[in-house]
């Protein structure tokens, strides 16, 4: 497995640890994510055929002969837009992957965070409400260097993700904050977050809890804390569970479905006659994606827009120098 870019100072094993603990999937994404997305495939399927128009044009410019990598690339709906390029997809869903495939459409089952692809490989990548689904800053920003790493020099990457700050506000009474209980599974037992205080803290109530991965560090534990106590207290909440409703008529609900429902992952809403799945989301606030791609050295921002309750950057990798 290739290591991500860590700091410059670091020690070797530190490379190991860091790389292994952003690499490894918390278990909130398992859960919350690869799970519930296997169960509801051919639902969230159907439900996905419409293009966002700027995604459209953005793939509509690139010129002819381009390899186009969608890294989280779903049910396949951009695959194949610009019939002049060529796409190559990919999404940690086997059931999504499978879709795709079906279509006949070139697809594998990849992580956002190891994607299977050579150094610039690419002419452009895009991934499309993907990032928000990653449960630590670490995660998210290796999701970005992996983009950028996968297309050549002078290659463009367009990145979407929900933003905090949703065009209809009534969205966010639907939405589930998350709770202490989740806690453990979001970055596993012995962290900050799995600390006594922040457990028995009064306050927590269904507050922010702040991204952070795995430390290997005793040392960082109180720091964290304070961080998180800290986001507790100005109820920055951008942690939430947003359900997913799949009706009792859908076959699936025979399926995946009823091993849901048997070990708890999902819970039945007869008055709307559906089973309810929970996803996890980091909902991006203003400035937050810029920030978090301007930490890749090899990258420069060129467009920024907000597009339909998201936050939405493109990136171009630095061309190499041409020496004469």
């Amino acid at each position: 497995m290739r290591d991500v870019k860590v700091k410059a100072n670091s020690s070797k094993s530190t490379h190991q640890e860091e790389s292994l603990s952003v690499k490894s999937t918390p278990e909130i994404e398992k859960k919350y994510v690869h799970r519930v997305y296997d169960a509801i495939a051919p639902h969230f399927s159907s439900t996905r055929y419409a293009k966002w128009p700027k995604v459209a044009a953005f793939l509509e410019s690139l010129p002819s002969g381009s390899v186009i990598l969608d890294a989280g690339c779903g049910n396949g709906k951009y695959l194949g837009l610009n019939p002049n390029c060529f796409f190559i997809g990919c999404d940690i869903s086997n059931p999504l992957i499978r879709i795709c495939s079906e279509k006949g459409q070139e697809v594998v089952v990849a992580d956002a965070v190891n994607l299977p692809y050579r150094d610039g490989f690419g002419d452009a990548a895009i991934s499309i409400a993907v990032l928000h689904h990653l449960s630590t800053e670490e995660r998210r920003k290796s999701a970005v260097e992996e983009l950028v790493r996968v297309v050549k020099p002078g290659g463009f990457v367009l990145i979407t993700v929900w933003a905090a700050e949703q065009e209809d506000k009534s969205l966010l009474t639907k939405w589930t904050p998350l709770s202490p209980k989740y806690v453990e599974e979001w970055v596993g037992p012995g962290s900050p977050m799995d600390s006594p205080r922040v457990r028995n803290n009064p306050c927590f109530g269904l507050e922010s809890i702040p991204e952070t991965d795995v430390s290997v560090k005793e040392e960082k534990d109180k720091n964290s804390v304070e961080v998180l106590l800290e986001a507790v207290e100005m109820n920055h909440q951008q942690e939430y569970f947003v359900p997913w409703h799949l009706p009792y008529h859908r076959a699936e609900v025979s399926g995946a479905s009823a091993s849901a429902l048997a070990s708890g992952l999902a819970k039945k809403d007869d008055k709307k006659g559906a089973v309810v799945y929970n996803r996890y989301y980091h909902v991006f606030s203003e400035g937050e994606l810029d920030r978090l791609a301007s930490g890749v050295g090899n990258a420069m921002i060129v467009d920024r827009f907000y597009d339909k309750s998201n936050w939405c950057i493109v990136l171009q990798k630095e061309a190499l120098n041409q020496d004469h």
